[in-house]
């Protein structure tokens, strides 16, 4: 199963970056690879996300999600619903002497049928999104 994690240290509290992740449309501000996301329904798990994401050629592919773990402050998750490659992703946060936060980030994916031969797809994909970590807590640490 291919996977990827990494974990970032944000001069941030554990709620402030919590706060922020868990408003998705805020993921355009520092995933270079988002198009497009807009909060479709619900709040908290069960939420649901349209997200349009770069595809060959600048063509926009539907990678819309839901929220399937919500816990202020320590821990967000989500599965993907909009495409054929159904990622499964965590955000864990844990708070760190002098006020800021560890961050961690996991994905996953199981693939099954046909999607198994976009491996390589997926892993650049991955590898793409835990590089945007970096973004997150200079975009994070910039702002007051």
């Amino acid at each position: 199963m291919p996977s990827a994690e990494k974990t970032v240290q944000i001069g941030r509290t554990p709620d402030d970056v919590f706060a922020f992740l868990a408003r998705g449309e805020n993921d355009a501000r520092w995933r270079p690879n988002v198009l497009d996301v807009a909060r479709v329904s619900g709040e908290g798990v069960g939420a649901r996300y349209r997200q349009g994401l770069k595809g060959p050629g600048g063509s926009r592919i539907p990678a819309d999600y839901e929220v399937t773990g919500f816990e202020p402050g320590r821990r967000l998750a989500f599965q993907a619903t909009g495409s054929v490659v159904r990622t499964q992703g965590e955000y864990t946060l844990r708070p760190t002497d002098g006020g800021g936060t560890q961050l961690t980030l996991k994905l996953a994916w199981q693939p099954s049928g046909l999607s198994r031969f976009l491996g390589p797809v997926v892993g650049k994909t991955f590898e793409e999104e835990i590089a945007a970590l970096d973004a997150l807590r200079d975009l994070l640490e910039g702002e007051s």
